[in-house]
């Protein structure tokens, strides 16, 4: 079992909180890639990924080549049930996930129109369903993307 809690840019824009780590994370926490990730998990694995990309890709249509150059300079995946120190967002996906974090209040309002999304906008905090296809569909990212691009995450990523 591994000790990694974290995968990625310590200075991401955003970073994932996921309960469970991806196999063979010891291989590649020293250069994580998409690619490697994918390749040494199933199709679960890339669905996260994939999923990741569209949120944090600058241009929405141009997911695919972000995240196969730029992801994880831009964002990180935790694996600890508690919030770190970064000055990025903090998304914290899933309902059971969210249960992990025992004790840690926020301020996090429902959108209006997707009461399955919520942010706390003072601690850059989002909340979500699990990056899954299924709960997170291609609608839902498109208003984190929206919400996103109101608090200004996407200024100065350049495409």
């Amino acid at each position: 079992m591994t000790s990694i809690d974290f995968l990625g840019n310590p200075d991401a824009r955003l970073v994932l909180y996921l309960p469970h780590r991806p196999a063979g994370l010891d291989s590649f926490a020293h250069a994580p890639s998409a690619e490697v990730i994918v390749a040494a998990n199933s199709n679960h694995w890339r669905k996260i990924i994939n999923l990741l990309a569209k949120v944090v890709s600058p241009v929405a249509d141009d997911w695919r080549a972000f995240r196969d150059s730029r992801l994880f300079n831009e964002a990180a995946l935790c694996f600890a049930p508690e919030v770190g120190g970064q000055e990025g967002w903090h998304w914290i996906a899933g309902q059971a996930n969210r249960e992990r974090f025992a004790g840690f209040e926020c301020q996090a309002r429902t959108l209006p129109d997707d009461t399955g999304i919520a942010v706390d906008w003072p601690r850059k905090l989002l909340l979500s369903p699990y990056p899954d296809y299924r709960q997170l569909s291609n609608q839902r990212v498109e208003r984190i993307r929206a919400l996103l691009g109101q608090a200004g995450f996407y200024a100065g990523m350049g495409s």
